[in-house]
């Protein structure tokens, strides 16, 4: 393994390790060295720094004089101070120590990354690597006491602002999917500290992707949705819902909206009212069927389950967190349930542990164990003969490696699919790879992010999903990805169909879990799930 020092971490990406084009094969796609500045302008290219690896997530612009220079670098160092102290980072200090202090640099989190193994095995990729240089600068510039030992120098050349911009990309070359945490031999979570070096970035230097922090979380806060949907538009879209479900079922439903002691507030990620309404359609459907006594909120903060902070920024987390809590408590409900969304239900459900406390405290789950529950009790009839074709499920890893949700999803499968149509993929559960768009990736369209995203993050995902179907890929045989999370849908979407064109050349479709469960249902007519629509 080549030895890169800090200073060389900041020229440019040509003394790291080449690509090696036939290691990006057989996949379709673009080699990553021909599309490095694809439809990026010339003006562009002079204003923003693009010297990591040829691609851009942040728009970070060229600093021009030598006092800009110097304010990037300090900025950085005040943050990273920050880092370490109780008082700035209540919700993951003592996992940031423990990892920061005891990397063994054994490389054995390497070939368990699958961004690292499909760039041909780039040094930079490595998920030791950004940990690595928050080391170095952390030796160097502070004391053990965790106290700067002073302002940088100007004539320092071992840090310098390249040195801070390409971390700041870096980090978000990560998908935070701790898949290399779950095979560290001594549990170092080197994934962990990319998040919070993301949270240096943003909170004290103002460095976020566009669509995660401004498009994302600031609207989230401002409208009421991360999509921009207005409570009016909610409602709006609660009436279209109901109209799909008349269409489908030949009934129409009610979907109960703001009423006040129910059993349960069911959130979903908004993405789904914008581009996948069969999804909440299908639980209302089977909410309705099991008598379960629920509701939606129209509340601004109550009709949307993201929470885009829990990828980069503590505050912005806590901001959304709360609002979605005060929704629920403004309800009078017993329990909140997340829809399919993984970052959602980690983030409401897990990490919201340390805010939802005293007059705040309320139960909240995912939505995987009570559609088991469902399922098991009876309650609605299911045909499996209706689910006979093949089918396999990809993991979210929020709510299975990270969250220990993996036998639910699984059981309801058994109970729905036909017999021998639902197949694992290679390396499921707790081992699964990640979509390809965790950690806000799926909504990341700066610059030119989206081509890298495209051609290296989602094409482990793509291997294994055609793994999966490797004895059905003729395209005149129906196939259905199941991904119950919101996010994953996105990166199916983008990366899968549009990108690799798996619709096209073997049709396979992707949506959830609960569209599969209304589809082997006796008492709907017709089915649920058609390949002739776009899901």
């Amino acid at each position: 393994m080549k030895k890169i020092l800090i200073k060389d971490f900041g020229s440019d990406d040509e003394v790291l390790s080449p690509l090696n084009p036939e290691d990006l094969l057989p996949i379709p796609g673009e080699n990553l060295e021909d599309i490095k500045f694809k439809k990026i302008k010339p003006e562009t290219l002079a204003k923003y720094d693009f010297s990591l690896d040829g691609f851009s997530a942040l728009s970070l612009p060229i600093p021009q004089t030598k006092e800009e220079e110097e304010a990037i670098v300090n900025s950085f160092l005040k943050g990273l101070e920050k880092l370490f102290v109780k008082e700035n980072n209540w919700g993951f200090l003592q996992p940031s120590v423990l990892s920061t202090e005891y990397c063994m640099q054994c490389n054995t989190c390497n070939e368990a990354c699958p961004i690292y193994v499909e760039s041909g095995r780039k040094d930079i990729y490595r998920p030791n690597f950004r940990p690595e240089v928050l080391r170095r600068i952390y030796k160097r510039y502070f004391s053990t006491s965790g106290k700067l030992l002073g302002k940088w120098v100007g004539a320092d050349l071992e840090l310098n602002w390249r040195v801070v911009y390409h971390l700041a990309e870096l980090v978000y070359r990560c998908t935070i999917c701790r898949r290399c945490a779950s095979v560290c031999p001594i549990g170092v979570d080197n994934a962990l500290l990319s998040r919070e070096l993301r949270k240096i970035f943003s909170q004290e230097m103002g460095i976020a992707p566009e669509n995660v922090h401004r498009s994302g979380s600031m609207q989230h806060l401002r409208v009421g949705s991360s999509t921009g949907m207005n409570p009016v538009a909610f409602k709006d879209s609660i009436e279209f819902i109901e109209d799909i479900i008349e269409e489908k079922i030949g009934r129409r439903i009610t979907i109960p909206v703001d009423k006040e002691g129910a059993d349960i507030l069911l959130i979903h990620n908004a993405g789904e009212y914008v581009s996948w309404p069969e999804n909440p359609a299908a639980f209302a459907i089977l909410f309705e069927a099991a008598g379960l006594n629920w509701t939606l909120s129209s509340d601004s903060m109550g009709y949307e389950g993201v929470n885009y902070g829990v990828w980069y920024d503590d505050v912005q987390f806590a901001r959304v967190a709360l609002g979605q809590i005060k929704a629920a408590k403004k309800l009078g409900v017993k329990k909140i349930v997340v829809g399919e969304c993984g970052h959602a239900t980690k983030a409401l459900v897990s990490i919201a542990d340390r805010l939802a406390v005293g007059d705040l405290a309320i139960p909240r789950e995912g939505c995987l164990p009570l559609l088991e529950s469902i399922v098991t009790s009876g309650k609605i009839k299911f045909d499996p003969s209706r689910n006979n074709f093949p089918v396999t499920l990809h993991d979210p890893c929020n709510m299975v490696r990270l969250m220990g949700i993996i036998s639910p999803q699984r059981n309801i499968l058994k109970h729905i699919m036909a017999p021998g149509m639902f197949r694992e993929m290679p390396n499921c559960g707790v081992d699964n790879y990640c979509c390809g768009g965790g950690s806000g990736f799926a909504v990341m369209n700066t610059q030119n992010f989206p081509n890298w995203r495209d051609n290296l993050a989602s094409r482990h995902k793509a291997r294994q999903v055609l793994e999966a179907f490797k004895d059905c890929l003729d395209p005149s045989i129906p196939k259905y990805y199941c991904a119950p999370c919101s996010n994953c849908k996105g990166a199916a979407r983008d990366s899968l169909i549009e990108h690799f064109g798996f619709r096209e050349k073997y049709n396979i479709i992707y949506a959830g879990l609960v569209e599969l469960m209304v589809n082997a249902m006796v008492d709907i007519p017709e089915p649920f799930i058609s390949w002739e629509e776009e899901f």
